[in-house]
């Protein structure tokens, strides 16, 4: 099994900026494709960008193309999302995923097998 843990979430102003951070432990062995996915209250959970294995590729949804940026640190187990120019729709939960049959970034929520608990984040305008 692999455990994901979220952190970095928190209140921000409109225009702001946070980076998340999402540690793997656990059985990880090689590095998989990873994503960031978020679930705003009333709303299904939807893809916000992925990264492939080795950091080479990456995918975004449009909502979020030029404000937000992920990238990874295999050597730390560790993938990142920063997040800038915030807005008050990009509040949510913020979920990191990862999984053991993808290399390349995909936006399916069905490609991924290990999913953390998430972290909050608070745009306020």
């Amino acid at each position: 099994q692999v455990q994901l843990v979220e952190s970095g979430g928190g209140l921000v102003q409109a225009g702001g900026s946070l980076t998340l951070s999402c540690a793997a432990s656990g059985r990880t062995g090689a590095p998989y494709a990873m994503g960031w996915f978020r679930q705003a209250p009333g709303k299904e959970r939807e893809f916000v960008a992925s990264i492939s294995w080795n950091g080479g590729n990456t995918e975004y949804t449009n909502s979020v193309k030029g404000r937000f940026t992920i990238s990874r640190d295999n050597a730390r187990k560790t993938v990142y999302l920063q997040m800038s120019s915030l807005k008050p729709e990009d509040t949510a939960v913020y979920y990191c995923a990862t999984g053991y049959r993808f290399l390349a970034p995909t936006p399916r929520m069905n490609d991924y097998d290990y999913w953390g608990q998430g972290t909050q984040v608070t745009v306020s305008s």
